[in-house]
Order: C-alpha cells, then structure tokens, then sequence
C-alpha cells in the first residue's frame, strides 16, 4: 500500500499580492545568496495574477514612484525591477518620455504580472485559505496545517514551518447599508469594473449612481462614471466638507521609510498613536491634487452650460438605506444644518475603505497561543512557548510598525528583514533526498 505523503513547506505564503510577491523575490535572492535550499509555496484566492484587477480603471495611477517598486530599494540590481520590466516589454525609452515617476495603475498591474510569472512554480492559484490549525509534536507546536479550498469546493491541507500572511483589507460595508449586501444594485468599490459591466449605462441607458466616500477610490469612480458612461448622473456623498488634497510633500514622505519604521515601533504605544494620527492625511480619505482639480474642473464647467449632471453632497451622512422596485433610497443627514432629505439612486458605490481582520479569522484556531496578535519588529507574531512555528503578518502591523505597513513603500525592506528571520528560524537545511520526497 503506497503511502501518501503530505509535503511541508519551509515557508508558506497566504495570499500572493505585492508584498508575498516581494517576499518570494527576497527569499530566492537570500538563498541564492547564502547557497541554501528552501521549500516555499503561496496560495491565492484568484484564478491568476490580478493587483486590484475591479478598479483598474483607465485613469487611475500609482501614487508613490516606481522607484518604490518590489526591489529596488533594496537590490538596485535585482532583475526583477520595474525599470527592467520596461527593458523587457520594449518600453523603457517611452516611459522615459513620459517624464514622470508615477505609472498608471494598469501597467503597474502588468509589472506584478510580470514577476508573479516568473514564480509560477511556487504558487497555487484560485485556492481560498479557510484556516490555520495547529500540529501538535513532542516538543510543541512545530508545523501548522493550513486548510484551503478550491473553486470546485474541494478542502486540501498543506503542512508549513512557517506561515507569511498577506490576505490585504476587506470591504468595508456601513453600517446602514449591511442588510443589502446580497443586492446587486449596491457594492463596494473594490468590485467596481465586474458590477459596472452589467449594469443598464453599459447599454447607454440613463441612471441616477451615488458614490458614497470622499478618498481616492471615490474620486477615481467619479471620474470614470463621467468619462466613461455619458447616461449617467453621479452624486457624490461625503461626510466631510471638502475633499482634501493628500500631503506627499517630500519632508512628509519620510515617514514612510524604514528607519521612521524604526522610530514608531521603538516608541511607547500611546506615543505610536500620536504619531499616527499625525500623518493620518497622507493615506485616509484624501485625494491626489489633480483628481480634485479635475473633479472641480468638471463641476464648473457644468455651472457655464447652465447643465447640472452630477451632485456635489458634502457634509452629509447616510443615515439609512432602503431598497425597492424603484431603486435604493438614502436617508441623509446634513452635518451643519441636521437636515434630512431622502434621494434614490439606480445604483450605489461604496469607496468606504477597507477593514484588516482576515488575520485573526484564519487564525482563529491558535488564539491561545497568539493573545492580542502583537508582532515583533520582524513581523513574526508573539506566541506562547508552545507554538515554535513562525507566523509573519504583512500589511496587518499599522499599530506597531506605522501607516506604510498597508502601503507599496516599505515592501522590499519589509521582505528582507522577514525572510532574514525565517531563514534565521527555520531548521538546518533538510536533505536532497528528504526534500525530493516532500514535493512529491
């Protein structure tokens, strides 16, 4: 009788997006480095690579250089730079032409694509995660067993020394609207391109569309509601007064080094939020300058043709929703003044953000040995004696490590220094033989 054999993976991956993505890089090149073996795999929930594929519309570009690619502050010469992505696609005297440090969001999307092929062998697509469980040994938790499922609805475990969790923010749904997140006609800006294409604009039918949100995501749905679908009228809802112009001045930018990574973990916790809410304007609920400019730019021009299409609501909060035949109805309150006033839209965006609590379900079944979730300086989570398995966050640390934990900027250094420690963490290097055995 042939007896299965489960592989176990040195290192885990969950979720394959930018920052596994410039993990699986530094992990290759510290090995290549060192001359050591290593058995890494990542899984994703996606058929294939896709960076925010709903919201990659024609207008929207990267908002931090492509110098702050996957590598390059950390390897200039890493042949998995964007600069030599444009070698290689023949573009890299265009885009110098362009003159500028930002590329649109849809060829940043292609770069990803780019190396996420080159990595093929180590990672396994459309595979949703549902949970981490422990493995118990003679001398503690050593292995963990992380349990997915196809898109067939097939379960499938796989064995891991250590897992790297990366599963980015989840929509954030109100509150009001919570009771229709089954209806079609209202959804969240991270499904913007798959729930526009069937809706009746597409056939040049008019409709009334409400964004709800007032950031970066609210402004780029506006933007290509109006270019992109001469049928419809556009309110856009938001509880501030204006929309406010995001500060990437460069002494600000700092921030987003690793050594400001530094000085925010080193501090006392209180002090960590201070700084915190500080610099809160750089990334939450603020516009690039020339969004605003356009977005204005259309009001006005509205204003000479005496043709007011789109609304400007600001101040108000959506108080309740409601939905009928006829549309969704929003209650909304005015901030300033306490007035109600009720408007129904055909279809409604939510740009509301994104919350970060994915890693605590998956993680659910080691609560006992994980307590509040806190992470050293390396990423890795605090554990209790019992669980010897390293368990690494990306992009779920803003408390401890600062706003660019959830940002493109600190991706290569924060790459290094967690597959600096796993390498540190994991057991002397298994056998040829051993590890023949284990991917078969």
């Amino acid at each position: 009788m042939t007896q299965l054999i489960v592989p176990t993976y040195d290192v885990l991956g969950i979720g394959f997006g930018p920052s596994n993505l410039a993990l699986a890089i530094a992990l290759q090149e510290q090995a290549e480095r060192e001359g050591r073996a290593y058995h890494a795999l990542f899984l994703d929930r996606q058929q294939d690579y896709r960076w925010h594929g709903n919201t990659l519309v024609s207008q929207s570009e990267l908002q931090i250089s492509f110098l702050k690619d996957l590598v390059t502050l950390r390897n200039p010469s890493s042949p998995y730079s964007f600069v030599n992505y444009l070698h290689a696609q023949g573009r890299l005297v265009d885009f110098i032409n362009l003159g500028t440090f930002y590329p649109c969001r849809l060829e940043y999307n292609d770069y990803l694509r780019w190396v996420g092929q080159q990595f093929a062998d180590q990672c396994a697509y459309g595979e949703s995660v549902v949970r981490v469980e422990p493995v118990y040994g003679a001398q503690g938790i050593d292995q963990l067993r992380v349990i997915s499922v196809d898109t067939q609805g097939n379960e499938r475990f796989r064995l891991a020394r250590s897992i790297v969790l990366s599963t980015g923010g989840t929509p954030r749904i109100p509150s009001a609207f919570s009771h229709l997140r089954d209806d079609a006609r209202v959804f969240h800006h991270a499904h913007y391109l798959e729930r526009m294409a069937s809706q009746p604009c597409t056939r040049h039918e008019p409709m009334r569309i409400a964004v709800v949100g007032g950031g970066q995501s609210a402004a780029e749905a506006f933007i290509d509601l109006n270019d992109s679908y001469p049928s419809v009228q556009v309110d856009m809802i938001l509880r501030a007064a204006v929309l406010k112009p995001a500060d990437d001045s460069p002494f600000v930018n700092e921030i987003f080094t690793p050594n400001y990574t530094d000085l925010v973990f080193n501090e006392p916790e209180a002090e960590r939020e201070k700084l915190i809410q500080e610099y809160h304007n750089t990334n939450y609920s603020v516009v690039d300058l020339d969004l605003i400019e356009r977005i204005y730019g259309i009001f006005y021009r509205q204003k000479v043709a005496k043709q007011a299409r789109h609304g400007f609501l600001c101040r108000r909060t959506v108080e309740s929703a409601r939905a009928s035949d006829e549309g969704i109805e929003l209650a909304l309150r005015d901030s300033a003044t306490g007035g109600m006033e009720s408007r129904r839209y055909d279809a409604v965006i939510l740009a509301t953000g994104y919350e970060r609590n994915s890693h605590r379900e998956l993680l659910a079944p080691l609560q006992e040995y994980l307590g509040d979730f806190r992470v050293e300086r390396d990423y890795r989570v605090r554990t209790d004696a019992r669980l010897r398995a390293g368990i690494y966050l990306q992009g779920f640390s803003q408390s401890s490590h600062g706003l660019s934990d959830t940002l493109l900027s600190v991706l290569p250094m924060r790459a290094q220094e967690i597959s600096q420690s796993l390498f540190e963490h994991l057991p002397a290097a298994i056998s040829t033989q051993a590890r023949a055995l284990e991917s078969a």
